[in-house]
């Protein structure tokens, strides 16, 4: 018996291929991706970038593989539920065969460790035949050159299988017992069972109010201004807009469609009363997956919008670091001619500027905004930061501030979780003035990366004077930065540690960003997450439209036979599948403008145009999947030409 339980199982599956493919090729990539994010993270590429660079790369990947792990758990336990969903009332059949609850469960954990093993073949085999691709990518999008070769880990192999069987037969476990559970008549009709049971219009209102007001107080959080109760909010906002979502299509959306179908001037005209009543059906049937399908674009959406911002910040960090190619800061109010003569020797110099700069003791400074180092503060007055700002070319896109305000001269964060940046009190020499405005122009260039500067008028400046000590700083930047080595000996001459004579330099050349190169693996890793979220959001809604038109057969078939033209139902149809599509399209749009500016707020940064390239790739994404869909939606639901 079972070796003949065994042959069935193997026939079945011979017999289901189609089904199984789909199954297998979605698992399969997956375990691809996880297995490719393992081998980098257990490999030498990153060595050639230094200590640090190598450090934060592999603790990135490993987080990011973490993240991916949980979206596996969840992908797997979706696409085997669904396919166990499907596959319920074929196998219920073999209980008039003779069959019992228990051998019908065998039959079907044997149907699904052989899916389940070829899957892992499958996923381990292309990630290892795609592995040196994968990271030749990932390289390239970070722009770094270094040199890689063919990388194989057999401890990549044993993580990612290790983990992949246990998830997978937790889930297979899971089948196993719910069939031994299940009714014959459970089994014969799980093929039209709703995710959940059909709600009232009372459910529907209180639902629609509900998630109304979780989603509005979600919204609110993310975009909320704050210092360090932001990461509490945001965390909050995240959980809120998720429930949110799940109450939208739980309540709000087929609330409007039950609207719609009782007008009737609305619902007789075209093919509504074809699709209308049916997106009503689908919506009660398949909210959580449209729910998590518009999540997983919501993450998709704000994890490319920071990719690319990731991506520019770097840029401008490494430009804001080398705004300056020598600075000098020292206590001489002469030191100028002697620098521009020692470099002049070796180097044409593009643009010089000099700046008098305050020094405050921590005991005459209670500074708020990102001050929170031990960072020494330094004072800068209105006239010299223009003066400044001219000579060096810069922008000076502020407004003066008055006797009792302040301006936070900051340079460029990754990402801060203080998004307050205006009406901020800070303390000088005992005066309190009001932070009005923080900018991260690089007026300073390096030295604002060591330092605080706060922005003052120029009476302010001269009043608070006798509480610190004046210092001046000298910027050059020459014009030909890959020659920075030829003056760095003249100017080391300047440099003293005297109480009379107090000069320190800093040189900056081309290659000073490599220490972040980090940030590049990173933007890198998060395209790579992203594909795998829209190719999952994608499949999900795919798998549900693929499964609800093999069970519209019969119902599309009496339509047919009715008179109902090809024409008229395919239009049907096609409303019908871009509304499933449309929907948690139109969630992500709204959704994700709320989540980026969440981003905007901690990354001090402006990602509207990401924002809207990140929606229309994934507009353009799940358009090709519903023209996909369309085709064979009606290939499986029996709609032909006769």
């Amino acid at each position: 018996m079972k070796m003949r339980l065994y042959e069935l199982a193997w026939k079945n599956v011979k017999n289901n291929i189609r089904n199984y493919f789909s199954l297998i090729l979605s698992l399969a990539f997956t375990v691809m991706i996880f297995y490719n994010f393992q081998n980098m993270a257990d490999s030498e590429m990153f060595t050639d970038l230094g200590k640090l660079n190598e450090d934060y790369s592999k603790m990135l990947i490993q987080t990011l593989s973490a993240v991916l792990g949980a979206f596996m758990i969840f992908f797997v336990g979706y696409a085997t539920n669904v396919f166990l969903t499907r596959r319920k009332k074929e196998i219920g059949i073999y209980i008039f065969m003779g069959l019992t609850n228990q051998r019908i469960g065998r039959l079907y954990l044997l149907e699904m460790t052989m899916a389940g093993i070829v899957t892992l073949f499958v996923g381990i085999g292309f990630g290892i035949l795609t592995t040196q691709l994968f990271q030749m990518i990932l390289l390239a999008m970070s722009e770094i050159a270094v040199d890689i070769g063919f990388s194989f880990s057999i401890k990549s192999v044993r993580i990612t299988s290790a983990f992949y069987i246990i998830v997978y037969a937790a889930f297979i476990l899971k089948g196993y017992l719910n069939i031994v559970k299940s009714s014959v008549l459970e089994l014969v009709s799980a093929g039209r069972k709703n995710e959940s049971v059909r709600f009232g219009s009372v459910a529907l209102v209180w639902k629609t109010i509900v998630g109304a007001g979780i989603l509005s107080y979600g919204y609110l959080l993310a975009i909320k201004e704050g210092e360090e109760e932001i990461l509490r909010n945001v965390t909050a906002a995240v959980v809120l807009v998720i429930v949110g979502v799940y109450f939208l299509f739980a309540g709000l959306i087929p609330a409007v469609f039950q609207g719609l179908a009782r007008n009737k001037k609305f619902l007789y005209r075209k093919e509504r009363n074809l699709w209308v009543s049916q997106v009503i059906f689908r919506m009660k049937k398949n909210y959580r997956t449209y729910a998590m399908v518009s999540v997983l674009m919501i993450c998709s959406v704000t994890a490319l919008s920071a990719s690319f911002a990731w991506k520019n910040r770097y840029d401008s960090m490494i430009h804001f670091r080398t705004t300056y190619t020598y600075q000098l800061l020292s206590s001489r109010p002469d030191l100028n001619a002697a620098a521009t003569r020692l470099i002049s020797q070796k180097n044409e110099i593009a643009y010089s500027t000099s700046i008098p700069i305050l020094m405050l003791s921590d005991e005459e400074t209670s500074a708020g905004g990102h001050n929170t180092t031990s960072a020494p503060t330094a004072l800068l007055a209105w006239s010299d930061i223009r003066r400044l700002a001219k000579d060096a070319g810069l922008n000076l896109d502020m407004k003066e501030p008055d006797t009792g305000t302040t301006i936070e001269i900051t340079h460029l964060y990754l990402i801060s979780l203080m998004t307050k940046r205006t009406n901020v009190p800070v303390q000088f020499g005992g005066r309190t003035f009001l932070k009005m405005d923080e900018v991260s122009e690089p007026y300073l260039g390096y030295l604002q990366e060591t330092m605080s500067f706060y922005l003052v008028s120029d009476e302010a400046y001269a009043s608070l004077l006798p509480l610190g000590r004046q210092l001046y700083a000298y910027n050059y930047q020459i014009k030909d930065p890959y020659n920075y080595k030829a003056s760095a000996d003249a100017l080391g001459a300047l440099v003293s540690d005297t109480e009379s004579n107090y000069t320190a330099r800093i040189i900056t050349g081309p290659d000073s960003g490599r220490d972040r190169e980090w940030i590049k693996i990173l933007y890198s890793l998060c395209v790579f997450l992203v594909m795998v979220f829209i190719m999952a959001s994608g499949s999900i809604v795919f798998m549900k439209l693929y499964n609800d038109a093999l069970e519209e057969t019969g119902r599309y078939d009496i339509l047919q036979k009715m008179g109902c033209s090809y024409q008229t139902l395919k239009r049907a149809v096609a409303k019908e599948l871009l509304v499933s599509y449309a929907l948690p399209l139109l969630v992500m749009g709204v959704s994700s403008y709320f989540s980026v500016s969440a981003l905007e707020n901690v990354m001090h940064t402006t990602l509207a145009q990401i924002r809207l390239v990140s929606v229309g790739l994934m507009a353009v994404f799940f358009y090709l999947c519903y023209r996909i869909s369309l085709r064979v939606y009606l290939k499986n639901a029996g709609i032909r030409r006769y």
